[in-house]
């Protein structure tokens, strides 16, 4: 698309969804003429999507707690619109129905529509199976069936409730996709649909599970040391499955799934199975530097937080402009410590000249991959125009060429 234009096909709507993710990714001035283009792809994009990609109405029920989801929202800051917590327990179990004020206080308050909430539950309706898959977004269960996630089955077939149900019961048991969303730690845009989180996460699940790993992991076995000893395989020439193989045998499982449409991702650490934590790769740069990078992040997610409360870690390494929390920060840390030890970088020489001939110097000394080096001086500078001849010719996804790249 080398221009905006009016999106009338498939092949449209994928070229303005690529140009969306690249002006993401420069994180424009809402002003400025690139700010201007993304606001009107995002309004293109949005008149196709509602042509394209008709919607049921979701139950009312779902749609509330779907809000409360999206905002952090618990049932008692539902108070204020509902009238009472008995009320707004007997509203979310189904046993009271919405009255018209009800109604008109959710619309402005929470800015769900009206014709959601007044819309009748279907009394046949399974709502504890069914209605959370009701709501999922056409294109994203699209995209699915085109991956290849329904196997044989699709929606000509079936129904998009059975796709979606046999999908994700096929992880070994019925995953509770409210509850799998919540119970997760975030570092992404705000235009990124948890719900394509979901289902690209249960694939790298799927796929996990297709692969024997003999040994179980032990707790306390990601440390600095571990993660730097990881690193010295990226000089190797086949390093991106020796790090993959040297992981699984420690008990660690390493896939990667290309990104989806929808997200931002590049990597999220999955540690719902403990005996096998799962890292996902999306390969969403194909850069050995941002491979490195991310499969560290996501191991040190695995050394800080394996025996935490929460079990999967979404991250969009580069790209995202929210604050990250404190979690994120000792990850990062963690992360960067493990490819360019802070004691090293203070001396080097790259730290003042960031030339190629000081990056190459400084990777020998460490015995790590030179675009290693010359991504993380870019990050540490801030100046991402640095060394692009070393960090453009160091790929990776050619490691994974069964894995569709095109799209």
């Amino acid at each position: 698309m080398d221009k905006i234009k009016v999106i009338k096909t498939e092949q449209d709507y994928q070229e303005a969804l690529k140009l969306v993710e690249d002006l993401i990714g420069r994180d424009p001035n809402p002003d400025s003429a690139e700010g201007e283009q993304l606001s009107l792809l995002g309004t293109l994009i949005q008149d196709y999507e509602a042509r394209a990609f008709p919607e049921a109405l979701p139950n009312p029920i779902e749609a509330i707690k779907f809000r409360m989801e999206q905002a952090g929202l618990s049932p008692t800051d539902l108070v204020p619109y509902l009238g009472s917590r008995s009320r707004v327990s007997e509203i979310l179990s189904g046993k009271r129905q919405l009255t018209l004020e009800m109604v008109r206080a959710l619309e402005v308050g929470l800015g769900i529509p009206a014709k959601v909430l007044i819309k009748k539950p279907d009394m046949g309706e399974n709502m504890e199976d069914n209605s959370e898959y009701q709501i999922w977004d056409n294109r994203i269960v699209s995209e699915m069936e085109y991956r290849g996630y329904f196997g044989h089955d699709s929606l000509k077939k079936s129904s998009k409730v059975d796709l979606l149900k046999n999908f994700f019961s096929s992880i070994g048991q019925q995953v509770q996709i409210v509850g799998m969303l919540r119970k997760s730690n975030y570092r992404s845009s705000p235009l990124t649909d948890k719900r394509a989180l979901a289902a690209w996460s249960t694939r790298v699940i799927q796929k996990a599970k297709d692969i024997r790993v003999s040994k179980k992991y032990k707790d306390g076995i990601v440390t600095l040391i571990f993660m730097q000893k990881l690193a010295k395989l990226s000089v190797k020439e086949n390093g991106v499955l020796l790090a993959q193989r040297y992981l699984k045998e420690h008990g660690i499982t390493l896939v990667v799934e290309p990104h989806f449409p929808k997200t931002y991702l590049d990597g999220a650490a999955i540690l719902i199975n403990k005996d096998n934590p799962v890292i996902g790769l999306t390969l969403r740069y194909d850069r050995l530097d941002n491979f490195w990078f991310t499969l560290m992040h996501e191991l040190s997610h695995v050394a800080l937080h394996y025996n935490q409360d929460i079990s999967l870690f979404y991250d969009e390494i580069e790209g995202v402009t929210a604050d990250v929390d404190d979690k994120e920060r000792q990850t990062d840390a963690l992360a960067e410590e493990s490819l360019l030890p802070i004691a090293k970088w203070e001396v080097s020489p790259a730290r003042l000249i960031p030339s190629s001939m000081a990056a190459n110097s400084l990777a020998k000394e460490l015995g790590v991959h030179v675009a290693i080096i010359a991504g993380q001086i870019r990050h540490k500078a801030n100046k991402y125009v640095y060394l692009n001849k070393i960090i453009n010719e160091a790929k990776v996804r050619n490691y994974f060429p069964n894995e569709k790249w095109n799209k």
